[in-house]
């Protein structure tokens, strides 16, 4: 674990006003747009890796970091009025940069320094962030990681999360499956601050569940 990115809850990442703070300055009524559900997909992990925290660059007794650009993915889980959901569990999972899932279907060999899929909880404001490396395409989808959020009592949140102006957006069926929601479902990464890691990417993502 890199204790210099540890998430810093009450900071926020990515350039750009979470929902949270949009609703503040909306009237008292308002509600949040509920994040759209995209499909799980085949390659959501048989058997969860031994090493599965919310550093996906790092695995655990493998020498050599994820290839790829590292980026930091941090955010809240909320509800619809924009309070926080503490104590929400947070998963992503996704392919490494040569386009290979941790999963016997995907085909290929894998990145031994990839993890491929994290879980985290969040904390008391909702927040949650993960290290992982900036998605990218593979034969007929865009870069994307998949996501999911379980809340004892809610129905299960799957989603997935796309790099904000790639190309390939426009023509991914899952993405465009979200239909005039879709753009809730991008992303914009930033340079980081050097403090956090120097030469990489920032990203912030809020969960609204329903």
């Amino acid at each position: 674990m890199h204790d210099r990115w540890r998430l810093n809850r009450r900071g926020v990442l990515g350039g750009g006003l979470s929902v949270a703070a949009m609703l503040a300055v909306s009237p008292a009524w308002a509600a949040l747009a509920k994040t759209p559900p995209q499909g799980e997909g085949p390659f959501y992990p048989e058997t969860l890796p031994l090493d599965h925290d919310n550093d996906l660059v790092q695995v655990k007794g493998h020498p050599r970091p994820a290839k790829g650009q590292v980026v930091h993915l941090s955010g809240r889980v909320l509800d619809a009025k924009g309070a926080p959901v503490p104590g929400a569990t947070v998963e992503i999972w996704q392919c490494d940069a040569f386009g290979v899932y941790r999963h016997p279907s995907s085909g290929g060999a894998v990145d031994p320094g990839f993890q491929g899929f994290g879980r985290t909880v969040a904390a008391a404001d909702g927040g949650y962030r993960f290290r992982t490396i900036k998605p990218v395409p593979y034969p007929g989808r865009a870069p994307h990681i998949h996501a999911a959020v379980v809340v004892p009592g809610r129905p299960r949140l799957v989603t997935q999360i796309y790099n904000a102006g790639e190309a390939q957006n426009d023509s991914d069926w899952i993405f465009k499956s979200a239909g005039a929601s879709r753009r809730s479902l991008e992303v914009a990464y930033v340079p980081a601050p050097d403090s956090l890691e120097k030469g990489a990417l920032a990203g912030r993502f809020d969960f609204v569940l329903g």
